[in-house]
């Protein structure tokens, strides 16, 4: 590892719970989101799947979402959505959109990158 992150899509590292339907089995499993982001996410639990496996995923405040396992390591395991989600609403709290205390809830910034140097601000040394 050299120490530079190479993903172009910001994720955030959470934890909660999900229900995960794998294609063509009625069976329910829970498992833990480790990460999330607009397009995928990892998880970890005790659900056997294997690459190219598709998946319904349901996911707190965001509903179900469809999908395919990316990758498998031990208990852990890559999810790419078919279609991007707002990540930011699975960290809401589930009853309304405000805390009394701290007022409307915004997008959380504290994980995600800054956005790329433009070419044309760049000089060569």
């Amino acid at each position: 590892m050299t120490g530079v992150e190479t993903r172009s899509v910001a994720r955030d590292s959470l934890f909660l719970l999900a229900e995960i339907r794998v294609e063509k089995d009625a069976e329910t499993h829970r498992v833990r989101v480790r990460n999330l982001s607009d397009g995928g996410m990892m998880g970890e639990g005790n659900l056997r799947v294997q690459r190219g496996h598709r998946l319904t995923i349901e996911l707190r405040n965001i509903g179900e979402v469809a999908g395919s396992v990316a990758w498998v390591q031990d208990n852990r395991f890559g999810i790419a959505f078919d279609e991007e989600i707002d990540s930011q609403k699975a960290r809401r709290p589930l009853q309304g959109g405000e805390d009394v205390l701290l007022g409307p809830i915004g997008p959380s910034r504290a994980h995600r990158a800054p956005p790329p140097p433009q070419p044309k601000l760049l000089r060569k040394i």
